[in-house]
Formats: structure tokens, C-alpha cells, sequence
């Protein structure tokens, strides 16, 4: 393996431990859960889940996982709590 190619993979390791490096912007995906499959996307800090909880709260738990995972990676818009969700109809 050449040199140059050994200092690269260090520096992708480094990087891969520095997370406060990457902000995410723009993320869609498919979430397996334990009753249905839903699909959740982030977009300018706003976050959209298909599933019921989301459409009544504005938040649920798929976005409450993704978050743990994502941790410092999010916008500060984008980390939202669960228990401080208002519903829907009542912002509406």
C-alpha cells in the first residue's frame, strides 16, 4: 500500500471520530419499525416521518432514534424532543 494511501485512510479515521466536522443537511430513508415500514426525510432542519404519531405530533419516535444517532451531526433546528411536540391541530 503507498504511503500517501495509508495517510489518507488515518485521516478518514480521524475524521470519522470528529462528527462535529459533518453537518447534515439533507437526509431521506426507510425506517423499518415494529408495525410498519415508514419513511422519514430531513430537509432545511425539518424533519418528516409518515408515520400516524408524526401527523398528529410533529415528532415521534424515528426521529427521536435518528437523532441519538446522528447526535452532533444535526442542525440545532433538526434536534427536536419528543416530549415537547405540540399536536398538529392545535398549531394549526
Amino acid at each position: 500500500m503507498h504511503s500517501s494511501l495509508i495517510g489518507k485512510v488515518e485521516k478518514a479515521n480521524r475524521y470519522a471520530r470528529e462528527l462535529d466536522r459533518i453537518s447534515i443537511e439533507r437526509v431521506a430513508l426507510t425506517f423499518r419499525g415494529d408495525n410498519d415500514t415508514h419513511h422519514v426525510s430531513l430537509d432545511a432542519g425539518q424533519w418528516h416521518c409518515t408515520c400516524h404519531y408524526f401527523e398528529s405530533w410533529g415528532s415521534c419516535v424515528h426521529l427521536l432514534a435518528l437523532q441519538k444517532i446522528f447526535g452532533v451531526m444535526l442542525p440545532e433546528e433538526a434536534q427536536v424532543s419528543i416530549f415537547n411536540a405540540t399536536a398538529a391541530s392545535a398549531i394549526a
